[in-house]
């Protein structure tokens, strides 16, 4: 489990050295660990690194970054996605610069060494609220692709549905647990996170071509001239639409929010010192994928988009082949977040071990932990996923509460409380302004949220 370091400790007997098992251990050994049976991995390359980080950005909220737009209009609404990904490497480059003073190899152990044990607690249970709300979105969006979903009354054709009709083999409960047993739980038994870069590598390609045919149809009808003007500023006639622009906040900040995964994604570099390009590459990457698909989905789509831009592409788009690109577009992207599933399931398991076993064996050596651990979370997962509708409710919940803290407050903690004294005047800046960002931002997010709910239902009365 990742708790602390590590690095691990070794003993000299009988003229050979014997690797002694350390209760903090990670759920795997470090490519150096001798003794641990995979002193063949030599380490994992820069490529593969970026690969891994890139998937764990680019999930289920880019889907969400479209119909965000939409709300703010889209000068304001691609200006927050380039400005988040600003904060987020700050706040991931503030993690790894506090980790070397006591080469803390995990978030968690970043958090128990400037806070101690609750600290880390806090950090694991923001993880698991997370990373379980974001796979369940994964589940809701290809549950949506393939069996189809219905938003405001309007019953939105799934994949499956538009080819054979509807069955009860592509009901959505069928089809989720025919992925999950097919290739969510297959995908989540890997025990290396550098063993999923192939995965992540055809992930981020697969994203790449729903970008690009996305891009493809908007240009193409920006051309016929049938695409309208879009929004360039928020429209705001009351405090209630002012406030209702504070919930794409927790939007944007879960599709940034990947630094549970860093210190993972580090330990297994074979030159460490690469993180910090890998993070910036990533980002890079990422902040321009989701610029454009923001842009050109809001495009094609105007006034109409929906929270899951995917379930738009269920429609006429007036193109030739149009159908055949509406497919090529939803299938690719649900083949997407079926591959990035192991890469934020890795370390939702390693830190719930961390939380409920935090002194046992490494998981790595404990079949029996690792199997239990990996059957009810993928449970749990599936089910949130048959009973929740909407993505955008989630994204607002996880956004709002786990993610803004993981990705922003527990980063510009850390620096506030400066444990090693190594702390510049600007990080401390900076961790207040990234603070009092998040904290009013989502306070008002939750509060807007309850207002229109409360207001609706009031409505609904009368």
């Amino acid at each position: 489990m990742t708790i602390d370091n590590l690095a691990p400790r070794e003993e000299k007997r009988s003229g050979r050295k014997k690797s002694v098992v350390d209760e903090k251990s990670p759920l795997l050994p470090c490519r150096q660990d001798e003794g641990a049976g995979i002193n063949e991995f030599s380490g994992a390359s820069f490529s593969g690194a970026v690969f891994n980080l890139s998937t764990t950005i680019i999930g289920a909220g880019i889907m969400a970054l479209p119909a965000m737009v939409k709300e703010l209009g889209l000068f304001v609404g691609i200006t927050m996605i380039i400005f988040m990904a600003f904060l987020t490497e700050t706040s991931i480059e503030l993690l790894l610069r506090f980790s070397r003073p006591r080469k803390s190899a995990s978030y968690g152990g970043l958090m128990g060494d400037a806070f101690g044990r609750y600290g880390k607690i806090i950090l694991q249970i923001c993880v698991l609220v997370n990373n379980i709300g974001v796979l369940t979105v994964y589940m809701i969006i290809i549950g949506d692709v393939l069996s189809g979903t219905t938003a405001d009354g309007v019953h939105h054709a799934g994949v499956l549905e538009g080819w054979w009709g509807r069955h009860w083999w592509n009901e959505r409960f069928f089809i989720l647990l025919v992925t999950t047993l097919g290739i969510f739980s297959p995908l989540a038994c890997f025990k290396r996170i550098d063993s999923l870069s192939f995965t992540s590598a055809l992930s981020v390609a697969l994203a790449v071509i729903f970008l690009i045919i996305t891009i493809g149809i908007s240009v193409y009808k920006l051309i016929d001239g049938s695409i309208q003007m879009p929004r360039l500023f928020p429209e705001i006639i009351d405090v209630s639409s002012f406030l209702k622009l504070f919930t794409a906040v927790p939007v944007v900040v879960t599709a940034y929010v990947c630094h549970y995964n860093v210190h993972n994604i580090s330990n297994e570099l074979e030159d460490p010192s690469q993180i910090k390009p890998v993070v910036r590459t990533s980002i890079g990457l990422c902040c321009s994928v989701y610029v454009m698909t923001s842009i050109f989905g809001y495009l094609l789509f105007g006034e109409g988009t929906l929270s899951d831009v995917l379930a738009n592409f269920d429609a006429d788009l007036n193109i030739p082949f149009g159908s055949v690109f509406n497919d090529a577009v939803r299938v690719s992207y649900a083949a997407h977040l079926m591959l990035v599933f192991p890469i934020v399931f890795y370390p939702l398991r390693v830190n719930l071990d961390g939380l409920l076993f935090p002194s046992a064996r490494p998981l790595v050596r404990d079949n029996l932990r690792f199997s239990l651990i990996t059957v009810s979370l993928v449970t749990l997962i599936f089910l949130a996923a048959n009973f929740i509708p909407s993505i955008w409710d989630v994204f607002q919940f996880t956004g709002a509460t786990a993610a803004v803290c993981i990705g922003f407050i527990f980063p510009a903690s850390v620096a506030l409380r400066d444990s090693h004294c190594i702390a510049t005047k600007r990080d401390k800046v900076l961790g207040i302004f990234m603070i009092v960002l998040a904290v009013f931002s989502n306070i008002i997010a939750i509060y807007s949220d309850a207002y229109a709910l409360f207001k609706k239902d009031s409505s609904h009365r009368d």
